[in-house]
C-alpha cells in the first residue's frame, strides 16, 4: 500500500529517535513524500537542527538515511493534481496543498499526518501516528 507523509511526521522523525522514526525504518508500506518537504526542512534547517539536538552532519546524515525508507515525489508530477488539491484542501488549509497533490497523484492513496487540517476534508483518508501505531 501507498502512504503519503505529512510534512510534520518527517519532521517528528527528523528531531528525536521516536516511534515514529522506528514507524518509517520498520513500514511494510511505500511511503512517498512530496519534493516540496525538502525546501521546507531547508528553509527551517538551523531551527530543526537545534531543536534536534544533533550536528547538521549528523541532522544530514539522518536524512539520508530516512531517504532510504521513502520515495520522493518529484514537483512535476504534482503539478497535474494542484487545482484538484486546492480544491480539496485549499480553504482549509493551503499548507497542505502539496501533500493532498501527492495522494492525488498517487491514486488517492491515504496520507499519514497528525495534521487536523487534513483531518477535516473527507475525500483522502488520513491516518494519525496512532492509528498507524494500531495498524502495525
Amino acid at each position: 500500500m501507498n502512504l503519503v507523509i505529512d510534512t510534520n511526521i518527517f519532521i517528528a522523525a527528523l528531531l528525536k529517535d521516536s516511534k515514529i522514526r522506528e514507524l518509517i525504518v520498520n513500514s511494510h508500506c511505500n511511503l512517498l513524500v512530496p519534493e516540496l518537504i525538502y525546501q521546507e526542512i531547508e528553509e527551517h534547517k538551523e531551527e530543526l537542527i537545534n531543536k534536534s539536538g544533533l550536528s547538521e552532519e549528523e541532522f544530514n546524515n539522518l536524512i539520508s538515511l530516512l531517504n532510504k525508507y521513502l520515495t520522493i515525489i518529484p514537483n512535476e508530477k504534482l503539478a497535474n493534481y494542484q487545482k484538484e488539491a486546492e480544491t480539496i484542501i485549499g480553504a482549509i488549509d493551503k499548507d497542505d496543498i502539496p501533500i493532498m497533490a501527492a495522494s492525488l497523484s498517487n491514486n488517492n492513496c491515504p496520507i499519514w499526518s497528525d495534521d487536523f487540517h487534513l483531518q477535516k476534508q473527507k475525500t483522502i483518508k488520513v491516518f494519525t501516528t496512532k492509528e498507524i501505531i494500531e495498524k502495525s
